[in-house]
């Protein structure tokens, strides 16, 4: 990500010439004070949100404003599990079945939606991640927030990406979910995945991300390693207080 600037919905400077990369195989973690830019990053990312100015560079080809069909057929298969799970991420009318289907329906070929493969994922998902629920069939929204995360989740994974952008991915679950969402990242992790992660929890970001870039007033005051940082330091530079971009 180069040099980029996003305004947020009240057209004021969300995020202010940013610059950052995500690698292969590597959680970065995004920390700062609520409000500082990161869900606004996120969308950009995601392709839901203009960028002001700045390149999203992959293989030295600028992605920016691409049809994602097109940045499907360069081999960026992008994963992004927002913060509002059933009002961005999931239809929550829908079955669990026509959740999974979403992403890949236009695929189908012929007039008819290929439920069938959507019923066995929806099975797999729910054997795999334990989701509570009496069938594929039942609307999401019936379900308890934690299966609901796991739901979004495994969706978003059945897709093979090999990037994910997930905001406060274990907000408002229980201990046993939030352990459940935190093993599949480092899973992801572990098979090569490049993984942006916006957390508010400083102890389960030095635990779980192998970098942690600080936000403050939508600038970058450092990226800093996981092991080598404290959360004394990172609360000086999410302050404004700290700033290790020239060091």
């Amino acid at each position: 990500v180069r040099d980029v600037s996003i305004r947020n919905d009240e057209g004021a400077m969300a995020i202010d010439s940013v610059n950052f990369y995500i690698r292969g195989g590597e959680i970065l973690g995004v920390a700062g004070i609520a409000g500082c830019g990161q869900k606004e990053l996120c969308e950009a990312i995601a392709g839901l949100r203009p960028l002001e100015k700045g390149q999203m560079i992959h293989k030295g080809e600028n992605i920016v404003g691409l049809p994602p069909r097109t940045i499907l057929e360069k081999g960026i298969s992008m994963s992004f599990i927002p913060e509002d799970r059933l009002g961005m991420g999931l239809a929550p009318s829908l079955s669990i079945t026509d959740n999974m289907i979403l992403k890949n329906y236009a695929d189908t070929k012929g007039p008819f939606v290929d439920r069938k493969t959507g019923r066995t994922d929806a099975a797999e998902v729910i054997r795999q991640l334990e989701v509570v629920t009496p069938s594929t069939e039942t609307p999401v929204r019936r379900l308890s927030g934690g299966n609901v995360q796991k739901v979004l989740l495994g969706r978003e994974i059945k897709a093979n990406p090999n990037v994910i952008i997930t905001a406060y991915p274990v907000r408002g679950l229980d201990i046993g979910s939030s352990y459940t969402i935190y093993n599949i990242l480092n899973q992801q992790k572990e098979a090569g995945v490049g993984i942006l992660f916006v957390g508010e929890d400083l102890d389960v970001m030095l635990a779980l991300c192998d970098k942690i870039m600080v936000l403050c007033h939508g600038k970058v005051m450092g990226v800093v390693h996981a092991h080598k940082t404290t959360k004394e330091e990172l609360g000086l530079m999410m302050t404004g207080s700290l700033d290790l971009t020239n060091k």
